[in-house]
């Protein structure tokens, strides 16, 4: 329907624009469309930087759960002691996803302030800008805490439920 109004009222514009003008050429754009191409190349950006993220959250991932494979193989031992001794499921998972969690949150902590410097330097160049805000700092190092703890977990959970006999057995 409002295309339908659209083009009939654009002929009507074009029909009056020839009486008045007729040696010019009828042109026109609409503001959004000359908006839009305003910031495509924003938007292209975005889209690039959130591929490269997650591609950064995936290597980063695989390196976490290599690194928390082989701190479970290095203190399997301990692991199987501490089971024979009572220790729960949970605290063991505990224990190792605190041997984790330090470095994620060091990361955080200098990543913040340099992604906030880096933020407001590109902002500087648009006309209307916004002020870069705490809590999207602080959702992102939730979502890397999160994302740790969840590689970490897996491997923490399966060396906690592993038979302590078989790991204590081998030499």
């Amino acid at each position: 329907m409002c295309v339908l109004i659209q083009k009939t009222l654009l002929a009507q514009i074009e029909k009056h624009f020839k009486e008045f003008n007729a040696g010019q050429p009828f042109e026109y754009s609409f503001l959004d469309d000359t908006i839009n191409a305003m910031y495509a190349s924003e938007k292209k950006l975005g889209k690039i930087f959130g591929y490269f993220s997650g591609l950064a959250i995936l290597i980063a991932s695989m390196g976490i759960l290599g690194l928390s494979i082989y701190a479970a193989q290095q203190r399997i031992k301990e692991i199987g002691i501490r089971k024979v001794l009572g220790a729960t499921t949970l605290s063991i998972v505990s224990e190792l996803s605190k041997e984790f969690l330090k470095p994620v949150l060091i990361a955080a902590f200098i990543a913040s302030p340099i992604a906030w410097w880096a933020m407001n330097k590109w902002l500087e160049d648009f006309a209307y800008r916004i002020n870069v805000s705490l809590w999207v700092f602080v959702i992102a190092g939730i979502a890397a805490i999160v994302i740790a703890l969840i590689t970490v977990s897996f491997q923490a959970v399966k060396a906690a439920l592993s038979n302590p006999v078989k790991s204590l057995r081998t030499e």
